[in-house]
Parts: C-alpha cells; structure tokens; sequence
C-alpha cells in the first residue's frame, strides 16, 4: 500500500476548476499527504501544456511515482484501494454513495452548464430553466435521501468520503448562484462549505489573479454578476 508521501496532485485555477476539487478536498479532509501542482488556464488553450503530465491533457491528474491516475472518478478509486475511509464501510452505504458519486459525475448537465463554477462572484440568474429546475431538484432529494437514510450529517453517514467530495463543487455553485434547495439540502451546501479545506479552496480562490475569458463568459450569459470578490486581475 502506498503511504501517499509520493502523491503530485495536478490541479488548474481553483476559482473555476471544478474537477480538481474533488480529489483535493477528499485528500485534504482524510489527511492523505499530497504536493499540489497548479496549472493556470490560458487563453490559448490548456491541451497541449497538461499533456505533459496528463494523458488526456485535462485536470485533475494523480501521480503516485512513476503511476498515472487521471479522471477524478479514476483518482478516488485509486485512493479507495490504498486507504481508509474514501468509501463507506458499511454495504448499504457504501453502494448508495458509488451510484451518487458517478451520477454526479455523468449527469447534471444544466447544472454545469447554466451554473458554471466561479467561487468568487455571486449571480443572479436570468432565468431558473425547466432542465435547471429538473437538476436542482434532483439535487435536492438526492442530499435528502442520503442524509435520512444514513443519518447524516454527510451524504452516506457520519464521516466526510468521496460522494461528499464529488458533490464539493455544488456547494460553490450553490452559494455562487443562489440555488433554490430545501432546508435538509440547503444546510449540507453550508457545512460543506464550512469544511477547513473547502475554505482553505475558497480562500486561495479568492486570492488568484488569473481570469479565464470562456468560464468568465459562461457565467455572463446565464445571469447578472451582483457581486466579484476576487483579487484585482492580472494581464
């Protein structure tokens, strides 16, 4: 088993980089040591410069010696294999956390799309679209059902895990855009924000200067930005 001293985790911007979030805030939370290694994204294009540490030129990228795990779901499985507490123990829970983790890894299109995640900005949405709506529902009677039947106060029982870290993102996009949820969804979206590393995230977020034009624009299209509270860009 890997004592995970070796563990690079490659990683873009954290204001926008969804994806690199989930296996930071789940090797964060469990105490598994890693070096972060961070990539800005350009306006030319990212591809070429992540191939040299991704195979599929894209973020997040796990290296664990001369071992290459790319893809978020590949990581925490990979993570899973070599230490305690990514999944639940118990059968139950533990099933019920895998389909949500893929499911959130798959699915959630408008969510993506219509709310695209920029920790520093607040947006009022134009307009909450019927796939938005659809999303946003599931959303919340899927943090519902977990919670009930697991207990809480995270998703598959009492310990933060990898189905927590995959929804980690939602809860920026939650706070970013205002998303209507009900009381049991809405009070997982703020102790996941609460979490040490989630404010460790925001708050490097905060502090980068690098904008993205294609993110930023996103953002735009789909609603008013009421409030930016990153720092001053940089050219």
């Amino acid at each position: 088993m890997s004592s995970g001293t070796r563990y690079e985790l490659h990683i873009a911007n954290k204001n926008y980089s969804s994806w690199s979030l989930r296996p930071w805030v789940l090797m964060k939370t469990l105490g598994i040591p890693f070096t972060e290694r961070q990539w800005v994204f350009r306006p030319e294009g990212n591809h070429g410069r992540f191939r040299s540490f991704s195979p599929s030129g894209r973020v997040p990228c796990l290296h664990d010696g001369v071992t290459v795990v790319w893809d978020s779901l590949a990581i925490v499985e990979y993570l899973a294999e070599r230490h305690a507490g990514v999944w639940p123990q118990q059968d139950a829970a533990r099933v019920w956390a895998r389909c949500a983790a893929a499911e959130m890894h798959s699915g959630f299109s408008a969510l993506r799309n219509q709310c695209s995640m920029s920790c520093g900005v607040r947006v009022r949405l134009h307009a909450l679209s019927p796939a938005l709506a659809a999303d946003v529902q599931r959303l919340d009677e899927l943090w519902a059902e977990g919670i009930g039947r697991f207990g809480g106060p995270f998703l598959a029982g009492a310990d933060f895990g990898a189905v927590d870290a995959f929804f980690a993102p939602v809860a920026f996009r939650v706070q970013s855009h205002a998303l209507p949820l009900g009381p049991v969804a809405s009070a997982y979206a703020a102790r996941l924000l609460a979490l040490p590393a989630m404010q460790q995230w925001y708050r490097d977020a905060l502090a980068e200067p690098w904008r993205e034009a294609a993110h930023d624009e996103e953002v735009r299209q789909t609603g008013e930005v009421t409030a930016d509270f990153r720092a001053p860009a940089v050219q």
